[in-house]
């Protein structure tokens, strides 16, 4: 479902990415790491239309990118940084907006649904500038579900949340995979994407450093983690 090879991105005289390659098959969960600075975010930017690359092949749900973009977000959910949501509008407005955008029949029994799995019934009518930053996160991956997309990328999803609101989403989205979705979490949270995604493939320095199969994740992924950056820095 995602295919990126030899992925190459320039901001002026600096390398974000330099020759990234890898591949994330349908259904599968897999974790994104590497330190600040390393091309995570810019690689979900990359994946998700809202970035072209310098160089370099990418294809995500059999749409090559940048110029099937706009067909590729259609299949595609994606949680940044920001939320990407209206402060001025209610959380029912908001995923209202969202729903015309994508042209969802039947799209109130949606939003209910999707309001209540990330536990914000009860708060669906307020203005959104309300919120806490953990609410909006919620909600912004909400928006990122509205459409039931076929492959998910999530940078840093669990920023914000509580332990119980982080515990929820990790079932989310093992739900999610087991629906078939392919999901890309980058995170720095070792300990909860070591028990959540079933690899992890490592940057550094805009580079791909090294690929971490499942018996390498859980409670070892620390010292593998640091072992890989270690030889990646050479």
């Amino acid at each position: 479902m995602i295919t990126v090879s030899q992925l190459s991105k320039r901001y002026g005289y600096r390398l974000a990415l330099r020759g990234v390659s890898l591949r994330v098959r349908r259904g599968e969960m897999v974790a994104l790491l590497g330190p600040n600075g390393a091309g995570k975010s810019t690689l979900l930017r990359i994946l998700a239309g809202l970035a072209q690359p310098s160089a370099g092949r990418v294809e995500v749900a059999g749409c090559q990118l940048p110029k099937q973009a706009a067909a590729a977000r259609a299949q595609l959910g994606y949680l940044g940084h920001q939320p990407l949501v209206y402060e001025d509008l209610t959380a029912d407005q908001n995923l209202e907006f969202f729903a015309r955008l994508y042209r969802l029949p039947a799209a109130a029994a949606r939003i209910d649904e999707l309001l209540e799995l990330v536990g914000l019934h009860q708060r669906r009518s307020e203005r959104v500038r309300g919120y806490s930053r953990g609410m909006l996160q919620r909600l912004a991956l909400a928006r990122a579900l509205l459409h039931r997309p076929r492959v998910l990328l999530l940078d840093e999803p669990h920023s914000a949340l509580d332990l119980q609101t982080a515990d929820a989403l990790d079932d989310i989205l093992r739900a999610q995979a087991r629906a078939g979705a392919t999901i890309l979490i980058a995170s720095h949270d070792l300990d909860r994407v070591g028990g959540l995604a079933q690899r992890a493939v490592l940057l550094a320095d805009g580079r791909s450093a090294a690929s971490l199969p499942k018996a390498k994740l859980g409670r070892g992924l620390p010292g593998h983690y640091q072992q890989a950056l270690e030889r990646a820095g050479g």
